[in-house]
């Protein structure tokens, strides 16, 4: 055994079974489990979020590593039109058949929809259009909802291009954490503005007979839990709900399994990954602090019986190193929700 297999079976305590292997072949729900929590996987823990990039080898390979659903997504508006047509959709459809995978929900990548905080009535308009052309591609696909990662303000900028991930590592002397704030920046008006914007989305997604749910990342209009909160009591619809992603929610500082009590139904997805004391760097399932257990405790409590999906950073190597911490993720969850 190498030293990078000892020590997540050594760190995740209970959670792990006593020889910490993973059950072979894929991980089929009987009518003993359809109650519990399902265990997950996104396309692109094995693809990258670029437009043209596609879906369809990762398929495979998660269905090949023991879980019981796949999430895919829209990586720009043009892959919209231009791969997930008629014929891609039937196509991908067989595949996850083949594969024994369900579909939890189906993404909008975040430059798909990123002017719904415009206050550019245009802009907002173009951004709900994508969504509708997403939510038609997901009723298609058979998904039954769509989701997004929450916006940020357009009147934030930083050095990095994707606002979320603006952090700071190691500072030169004299260098410190700043964002742009625009000087006509106005609260209370990009809040009315996102609101809106996001009841309109949400006409359009039960239109097509699907849910929408909201996911956290930093600097966003929805960084926590209460924030979604917030969004709720303004459009307090339960076709409405939550995607709380752990990882990025201990990035906050903010407990995960508190989080799940706090949302109860509104909780329609959860995302996972392992993350490190400091609560900054995504680290392999089983070298970090997230408390898996308590997770599963959680929204066991709460009778929450979605997925639970691992969303893993790369952390470096190559393809076999992720299938391996794909495995752990399966191994570990299993225990876990038994």
């Amino acid at each position: 055994m190498r030293r990078r297999d000892f020590l997540p079976a050594a760190a995740l305590g209970g959670c792990l079974s006593a020889s910490g292997a993973p059950a072979a072949g894929a991980f089929e729900p009987d009518s003993a489990v359809r109650g519990r929590p399902k265990i997950g996987c996104v396309s692109w823990v094995f693809h990258r979020l670029l437009p043209g990039v596609t879906p369809e080898e990762a398929i495979d390979t998660i269905g090949s590593l023991g879980f019981e659903g796949v999430e895919l997504i829209a990586n720009s508006r043009g892959d919209i039109q231009e791969y997930w047509t008629d014929g891609t959709i039937d196509r991908i459809r067989k595949q996850l058949e083949r594969n024994k995978l369900l579909l939890p929900q189906f993404p909008l990548f975040q430059p798909v929809v990123e002017g719904l905080t415009s206050r550019d009535k245009d802009e907002r308009q173009r951004s709900l259009d994508a969504f509708e052309a997403g939510c038609r591609v997901a009723k298609k696909l058979g998904a039954p909802m769509v989701n997004i990662v929450a916006p940020w303000a357009r009147e934030l900028k930083s050095s990095h291009s994707y606002l979320p991930r603006y952090f700071m590592s190691d500072p030169a002397p004299g260098e410190k954490f700043h964002i742009d704030i625009a000087p006509d920046f106005d609260g209370d008006e990009v809040w009315r503005v996102f609101t809106g914007a996001i009841k309109a989305s949400l006409d359009r997604a039960k239109a097509h007979g699907l849910k929408f749910n909201i996911e956290n990342h930093t600097h966003t209009m929805l960084p926590v839990t209460d924030s979604f909160l917030r969004l709720w009591d303004a459009i307090p619809d339960p076709a409405l709900g939550f995607n709380l992603d752990c990882g990025w929610a201990m990035n906050q500082r903010e407990y995960p399994p508190l989080a799940i009590r706090k949302l109860h139904k509104r909780l329609m997805n959860l995302h996972m990954r392992d993350i490190d004391a400091r609560m900054r760097v995504m680290v392999p399932i089983g070298h970090g602090v997230m408390d898996f257990q308590a997770i599963a405790d959680a929204a066991r409590a709460i009778g929450y019986n979605g997925f639970i999906s691992l969303e893993q950073d790369s952390f470096g190597g190559d393809l076999n190193d992720m299938k391996e911490n794909c495995r752990r993720y399966v191994s570990v969850m299993k225990e876990c929700l038994t």
